[in-house]
C-alpha cells in the first residue's frame, strides 16, 4: 500500500536469505561466535541445564525419605504422618524448579516434562516403594476379575457369577489384562498392580498435551495447567481399574474431536483456521477433495475404535462422554454431529446387547435415582469420616478441588482472550455437572463428576496464576494480519474530517516520585502452587491406614481360600481387606455392615449368636468362616461404622462361643469357622 513499508522486505536486486550461503559452506567462527567446545561455550550449556539442578536435588531428597519411611504402623493420617520430612522439602524444591522453569522462555518443554515425570513419581511411585503389598480392595478385587478370566477361559453370565456377573459384562480392561498377564508370564496382576497409578497416571499426559495445545501455543499455560491437574486428581481413580484407561480413552477421544472435528477443520481459508501455523492440522491431501474425505475416514476409524473400548470397559464413562460431546455439537465451532452419533450408536448397541442382563436388573434403581440430587450426593451409612486424621485428611481433599474450581473461576474472569478461544474447554468442565441428577453411583457420583471437570478447570486455573496468557499462535496472525492493513498515514473519520491529537500534558517538574510498589503478586502465584501440590499428600494418602494391608493380612485370607471347599461362605464385617474376592465363582461373601442397620445392631448386641444362625444355612461338605482383619477394623473405625470397643465386643463374643473353632490368627487378624451343628 502507498506509504507502507515492509519490514525486512529485500530489494529486488538481492537474493534471498536462504541462498546467500551454500548448505557445503562452512561458517566461520568469528569473536562474537565462539567454535563448540570452546570455553565461551560451556557456561552456555551450563546454563541450559540448570533446571536438572533443582530436579535431581528434589529426587534425591524424595530416594532419602523413601529409604527412611517406615511404614509399618500407620495411624489415622495416613502416609502423612509416617513419610520423613525429606519428602516434603523435596516437593517443595521441585515445584519451586518447575515453577521458575516453566516461566523461562528460553527453555524447552522438555525440561517442564521432566518435572511433571518427577512429580508423578513421587506422587504415584511412593507407595508402590513403601509398602510390600498392592493398596486398595478394589484392586484386588479387579485382580480376581482377571484370576476368573484365566481360570474360566472365557465370559459367564448371572447364573454363574451372581452379581459379579456384571465384570463379564464390560470386559474390555479385564480381558487386557488376562492377555498381559500371560504375555508377562507372571501368576496374577498382583505382580504388577501396585505400579498401576504410576502407569496410568503417565498415559493422561499425551491427551491432557493434545487437548490443551489445540487452544493455546504458551508452554507456561500448557504445562501449568498439566501440574494443576496431577495435583488436583486426588480422587483416586488411578488404581488397577477399568476407570483409569476408561478416562485416558475418554481424554483420548476428545483430544480427536477438538483437533480434527470442527466447523473450523473443514474450513481451510485463512491462518486462523486450523491448518495454521497453530491448532490442528488440516486433513486436506495432495488429491484434494479426495485426500481429505479420506482423512477424514482414517479418524473415524480411530474415533470409533477409541469409543468401542470405552464402551466395553466401563459403565459410567461412556455416559459422561455422551454428555460431553452433546454440549460440544451445540456450540458452533464443534457443529459436527459425527463423534456424538457415532459414540450414541455404539453405547446403545452394547447395552441392548452384551449388558442387557445388567441394566434389566438394575433400570427401576437407576430411574428411581433421577432428580434425586440429594441422595445422588450423599456419601450415605458407614462412609462419613469418623476421628480427628480422618476429618482432616478429608477436608484437605475438600479443600483442594475447592480451591482449584475457585482459581477456574477467576481464570475465566481474569482471561477474556481465553474465554472466547477455549470456549470447549469451559465445556469440558461444565458437561459432567448434570450427571449429579442421573445416578449417585454408588455413593461415588460426586468423585467422577470432580474428576471428569478437571481437565478444563486445572486449564483455567492455571490461566488464573500467570500474569498474562498468550493468544494462539493463529490468533495473532490475524492480530499481525489486521494492523498491517491499516493505513499508515493520517486517519480519517467517517465524514472525511482530519482527525487531530489532543496535546499531551508533561508531568509537573517537581512532582514527589511514587513510592514503590510492592509485588506481592510475583510470590503468590507459586505459594499457590506449592501449597496445591502439599495438599495433593493428604488428598491421596491421607487413608492409607484404611487401604493398605500388611503381608500378614494377606497370608491369613489366602489360607481361608486355600483350605475353603466349594460353596462355603466367608462372613466379615466389611469388604475392606485384600482378596476378598478371590476366587468369587467358587466361595460367597456375606459383609453384615453392609445389611440393615437393625440387623446390623443386633449383631452388636449378641455377636456369636446371631452370626451363628446367619451361617447355619451352609451346607456340608462347604464351612462357614467368620473373618476379622485388620483392614476391616480401620475402614470400621475411620468411617463411622463400628468403633473399636464394638469391634473387640464381636470378636470376644465370637472367641468364646463354643459354636466356633479357631482356624488362624496373626497380629493382623483372625479367622474361625462355624461348627457343623450336632
Amino acid at each position: 500500500m502507498p506509504g507502507q513499508q515492509v519490514p525486512d522486505a529485500p530489494r529486488a536486486d538481492e537474493p534471498p536469505a536462504h541462498h546467500s550461503r551454500t548448505r557445503e559452506e562452512p561458517t566461520p567462527h568469528t569473536s562474537r561466535e565462539p567454535a563448540p567446545g570452546a570455553p565461551a561455550a560451556r557456561p552456555a550449556r551450563a546454563a541450559a541445564a540448570w533446571p536438572a539442578v533443582p530436579l535431581l536435588a528434589a529426587l534425591a531428597l524424595w530416594g532419602y525419605a523413601v529409604r527412611h519411611t517406615d511404614v509399618s504402623a500407620l495411624d489415622d493420617y495416613g502416609l502423612v504422618g509416617a513419610l520423613h520430612p525429606a519428602f516434603w522439602a523435596g516437593l517443595a524444591v521441585l515445584t519451586a524448579g518447575f515453577w521458575f522453569t516453566v516461566r523461562d522462555p528460553r527453555r524447552r518443554s522438555r525440561w517442564p516434562l521432566a518435572h511433571v515425570l518427577g512429580l508423578l513419581v513421587m506422587e504415584r511411585a511412593t507407595q508402590a516403594l513403601l509398602y510390600p503389598t498392592p493398596l486398595y480392595a478394589w484392586a484386588w478385587k479387579h485382580d480376581a476379575v482377571v484370576d476368573h478370566l484365566l481360570t474360566s477361559g472365557g465370559l459367564q453370565d448371572a447364573a454363574r457369577l451372581g452379581d459379579m456377573a456384571v465384570y463379564d459384562q464390560w470386559p474390555g480392561f479385564f480381558a487386557a489384562q488376562a492377555a498381559l498377564v500371560r504375555l508377562l508370564g507372571v501368576d496374577n496382576a498382583a505382580m504388577y498392580m501396585a505400579w498401576w497409578p504410576l502407569v496410568s497416571s503417565v498415559l493422561l499426559l499425551l491427551p491432557l498435551l493434545l487437548i490443551y495445545r489445540t487452544f493455546t501455543t504458551d508452554r507456561r499455560l500448557i504445562w501449568t495447567a498439566v501440574w494443576l491437574f496431577c495435583v488436583a486428581n486426588w480422587v483416586g481413580q488411578d488404581y488397577f481399574s477399568p476407570q483409569s484407561v476408561a478416562f485416558a480413552l475418554h481424554l483420548g477421544v476428545l483430544a480427536v474431536v477438538l483437533r480434527r472435528y470442527s466447523s473450523r477443520t473443514s474450513a481451510s481459508s485463512g491462518p486462523s483456521g486450523p491448518s495454521g501455523p497453530d491448532g490442528p492440522k488440516g486433513l486436506d491431501g495432495p488429491d484434494g477433495r479426495g485426500g481429505v474425505r479420506q482423512g477424514q475416514a482414517v479418524w473415524a476409524v480411530l474415533l470409533s475404535l477409541l469409543v468401542v473400548a470405552v464402551v466395553v470397559s466401563h459403565q459410567l464413562t461412556p455416559g459422561m462422554l455422551v454428555v460431553t460431546l452433546l454440549a460440544l455439537a451445540l456450540t458452533r465451532r464443534h457443529r459436527d454431529w459425527l463423534p456424538l452419533v457415532t459414540t450414541v450408536v455404539i453405547f446403545l448397541a452394547w447395552c441392548l446387547t452384551a449388558a442387557l442382563p445388567f441394566l434389566s436388573a438394575a433400570m427401576p434403581d437407576m430411574i428411581r435415582s433421577v432428580g434425586d440430587v440429594g441422595a445422588n450426593v450423599e456419601t450415605g451409612y458407614g462412609t462419613t469420616p469418623t476421628g480427628a486424621g480422618a476429618v482432616a485428611m478429608s477436608w484437605a481433599a475438600r479443600l483442594l478441588s475447592g480451591s482449584v474450581l475457585l482459581l477456574a473461576l477467576a481464570g475465566v474472569l481474569r482471561q477474556r482472550v481465553l474465554r472466547r478461544r477455549a470456549f470447549p474447554l469451559l465445556l469440558l468442565a461444565a458437561a459432567p455437572l448434570p450427571m449429579f441428577v442421573a445416578s449417585s453411583y454408588g455413593s461415588e457420583m460426586i468423585f467422577r463428576v470432580l474428576m471428569f471437570m478437571l481437565p478444563g478447570a486445572a486449564f483455567f486455573a492455571a490461566a488464573a496464576l500467570l500474569p498474562g496468557v498468550r493468544a494462539s499462535a493463529a490468533e495473532a496472525a490475524d492480530a499481525a494480519a489486521r494492523n498491517t492493513e491499516r493505513p499508515s498515514g493520517p486517519s480519517r473519520r467517517r465524514f472525511g474530517l482530519p482527525s487531530f491529537s489532543p496535546p499531551s500534558f508533561s508531568p509537573p517538574p517537581f512532582s514527589l516520585p511514587s513510592p514503590p510498589r510492592l509485588r506481592y503478586g510475583v510470590w503468590l502465584a507459586p505459594l499457590v502452587l506449592l501449597a496445591g501440590t502439599l495438599a495433593f499428600v493428604p488428598s491421596y494418602s491421607g487413608k492409607d491406614r484404611i487401604n493398605y494391608f500388611p503381608p500378614r493380612e494377606v497370608a491369613l485370607v489366602q489360607r481361608l481360600f486355600d483350605q475353603a471347599p466349594d460353596g462355603s461362605l466367608v462372613v466379615a464385617a466389611n469388604r475392606n481387606y485384600p482378596l476378598a474376592y478371590e476366587q468369587y465363582w467358587r466361595v460367597d461373601h456375606y459383609w453384615f455392615l453392609d445389611d440393615d442397620r437393625r440387623h446390623v445392631d443386633e449383631i452388636v448386641r449378641d455377636p456369636a449368636g446371631v452370626l451363628a444362625r446367619d451361617m447355619a444355612a451352609v451346607d456340608a461338605p462347604a464351612r462357614a468362616y467368620f473373618l476379622l482383619t485388620q483392614g476391616q477394623t480401620a475402614n470400621s473405625e475411620m468411617n463411622g461404622q463400628l468403633n473399636e470397643a464394638q469391634l473387640r465386643h464381636v470378636r470376644e463374643s465370637v472367641a468364646g462361643s463354643p459354636r466356633f473353632e479357631r482356624v488362624a490368627e496373626n497380629s493382623a487378624g483372625v479367622l474361625y469357622v462355624l461348627k457343623p451343628a450336632s
